[in-house]
């Protein structure tokens, strides 16, 4: 008797978790942020070596560089020098230029450019009612990551862009972070506006 029971809670727990399948694979296929079930989002990267050029080639047929993947939905990839001359701009001071850092938290915290608003594509909700206002009202968004293989600045632009920040406003810094530092510019430690400089 006792292995009939098992053997009913098992086939029906099966049943919930068939429906409940379906329901997950229905909502995804009519969202507008649904995932992308035939794309690899974590293609493994090969490096190889000839005559002192590097390459990068993916298991994917269909990886594009950043700058064109932005290009398909709009968006504009901009480098070092686009963006230093932003951030030494009045305009940033009066907040019509503004930064959106799209690290984690921690990563954030450990440094920055100054006066960047936080924005983790991940974990939106705490960031959306700051950083909304402040893209609505904005001239130019400049938005970073670590820079390198980091897509999350792609994300976040993306995320804007539906969200209704119109797509001419929206720059994606393809060095992010880590280019930032290298050029020995300004990093601020802590939460956005600390003061306190790395």
């Amino acid at each position: 008797m006792a292995a009939r029971q098992v053997r009913i809670v098992l086939i029906e727990a099966a049943g919930v978790a068939l429906v409940g399948a379906c329901f997950a694979f229905l909502a995804n296929a009519l969202s507008t942020k649904g995932l992308t079930l035939s794309r690899n989002y974590f293609p493994r990267t090969v490096v190889t070596q000839t005559n002192a050029v590097i390459s990068r080639a993916t298991n994917t047929a269909t990886a594009t560089s950043l700058g064109q993947r932005l290009a398909a939905v709009g968006l504009k990839l901009v480098d070092q020098t686009f963006v230093a001359k932003a951030f030494e701009d009045s305009k940033q001071q009066q907040h019509s230029i503004i930064f959106i850092d799209a690290r984690e938290t921690r990563s954030y915290e450990q440094g920055h450019i100054p006066g960047a608003y936080q924005f983790d594509y991940y974990r939106p909700e705490p960031h959306l009612p700051v950083v909304l206002p402040a893209a609505l009202v904005a001239e130019s968004i400049i938005i970073y990551c670590n820079g390198g293989d980091c897509e999350d600045s792609e994300f976040a632009a993306v995320f804007l862009k539906n969200a209704g920040i119109p797509v001419e406003k929206l720059h994606v810094y393809g060095g992010g972070f880590e280019d930032w530092a290298k050029h020995n510019l300004p990093v601020e430690v802590g939460p956005r506006n600390s003061g306190v400089k790395k």
